[in-house]
């Protein structure tokens, strides 16, 4: 049985004080709305279709890098839930399958769980509803439900005093055949507190239709909800415990987890060693021996095995490390090839470059990249010595095992196994220090009185 997915985007959230669609707000460095698509994924849908509404031009923009092959459809009028599922039919014209329902700022939800909603179906419920038992159920929608077998869904505002005492409570994820759930939704009313087609309506339509409705449950920290800047970094907070917890059970050494942030993409390999406050930005792949020291920024980069980064490093996008390389303190990568055994020790800048085998690079080396227009390359050939405070004023190649003097302004490529000088000879002024220096203190005299 084919499934398509219905994510629906396109509330404001006004409590997020923000211009920003809420969806696009990032967890992990990744909008709420590819947390949402990512788990829905798992099932292999057929269709995914995303309602957009407020900020859908930012949100159907950020879809393009998310997921190409999911339509939108635009909700104009915010009317309720029913009223945005009911968004994407046009887009379901001929589907014969599941549809299920999801949320664009509801990030959390196992692929697990939808697993076991699309069981419950093939097991013969027409709608599936996910529910949880929440600790402190406030103002959720209430599941009325017998075991499993699900009556109806009665929102806070319409409930009673009995069904608000009801821990069991709505996600607002309904998994059913398409053609049922567009039937279902064609009869919802809006005569609630809120004036709102209510998608949650549909369970007691399909009862009275002698339809069969089933609730399946899950943890209530699957469903959290972003609605509020509190709640996006609580979700960050969860996101980061639960990836931290999974990269040591992976066998990845961290010394001080709490200090330690991922992103939604981050691979690290086995027998890596995390130290205190390291931050991975997306993009980034940790090969297996490898140790990222104290205080390193990571992005966009590959890290071969055995490497040692750090502290106080920064790899930025487009860094390719191979095996051995080590980049030592308040070094800058950026944009280069590094080969093996390469060493980038200390206080240096490497951008746009290619980096020989067991090259040593020296303390305050400066790859002058950039013209002002253009970007240009460097390439340093395999066991170069370069001598600490060179500047290397790209494109120049200095060749394999060739060096450049300390201090040196290199404007031309350099033969294997050459040394280039590229430096004003040094002129030695007999007492001119001395004769300077009292001369200047006479001067500060004079202005102090």
């Amino acid at each position: 049985m084919p499934i398509a997915l219905i994510v629906l985007a396109a509330g404001q959230g006004s409590r997020m004080r923000s211009d920003m669609a809420k969806v696009l707000h990032r967890v992990a460095h990744a909008p709420l709305l590819a947390h949402a698509l990512r788990a829905g994924a798992s099932l292999a849908p057929e269709r995914t279709i995303v309602v957009t509404g407020h900020g859908a031009d930012a949100v159907e923009e950020a879809l393009a890098d998310i997921d190409r092959d999911a339509v939108t459809m635009r909700q104009s009028e915010q009317a309720g839930t029913a009223h945005a599922v009911a968004q994407a039919r046009p887009a379901l014209e001929g589907f014969e399958g599941d549809a299920i329902v999801l949320y664009g700022d509801t990030p959390f939800i196992r692929s697990e769980t939808l697993a076991a909603m699309v069981a419950a179906r093939r097991e013969g419920a027409n709608v599936v509803v996910l529910g949880f038992h929440a600790a402190e159920p406030g103002r959720y929608g209430r599941l009325v439900a017998d075991g499993d077998r699900l009556e109806r869904i009665v929102e806070w505002k319409d409930a009673t005093e009995a069904e608000r005492a009801i821990t069991l409570c709505n996600s607002g994820v309904v998994a059913a055949d398409a053609g049922t759930l567009f039937a279902l939704i064609d009869q919802v009313g809006r005569d609630n507190a809120a004036g709102e087609y209510y998608l949650t309506d549909i369970v007691a339509l399909a009862r009275a239709a002698r339809l069969s409705a089933r609730v399946v449950t899950c943890p209530e920290a699957e469903t959290m909800g972003v609605n509020t800047r509190a709640d996006l970094a609580a979700a960050e907070a969860a996101f980061q415990a639960r990836a931290r917890a999974r990269a040591l059970e992976d066998g990845v050494t961290m010394t001080a987890p709490d200090t330690v942030f991922l992103a939604h993409d981050t691979v690290l390999g086995r027998d890596v060693t995390v130290e205190p406050h390291v931050v991975f930005g997306p993009g980034v792949t940790v090969e297996t021996g490898a140790t990222i020291r104290a205080f390193s920024h990571l992005e966009g980069c590959h890290v071969g095995g055995d490497c040692t980064i750090g502290p106080y490093a920064r790899l930025r996008p487009g860094t390719e490390l191979d095996r051995g390389v080590k980049v030592g303190n308040f070094v800058e990568v950026k944009a280069a090839r590094v080969a093996e055994g390469a060493k980038l020790n200390h206080l240096s800048y490497v951008g746009d470059a290619v980096v020989g085998a067991r090259a040593n690079v020296g303390a305050g080396t400066i790859t002058c990249n950039y013209d002002g227009v253009f970007k240009h390359v460097t390439r340093i050939g395999a066991d170069a010595f370069i001598g600490s405070n060179t500047a290397l004023v790209a494109p120049v190649v200095v060749g394999n095992g060739a060096m450049t003097g300390s201090g040196s302004v290199v404007t031309q490529d350099v033969p294997d196994g050459a040394l280039a000088l590229g430096r004003a000879k040094q002129v030695n002024k007999d007492g001119f220090a001395t004769r300077l220096m009292a001369k200047l203190r006479t001067a500060k005299a004079r202005r102090a009185n």
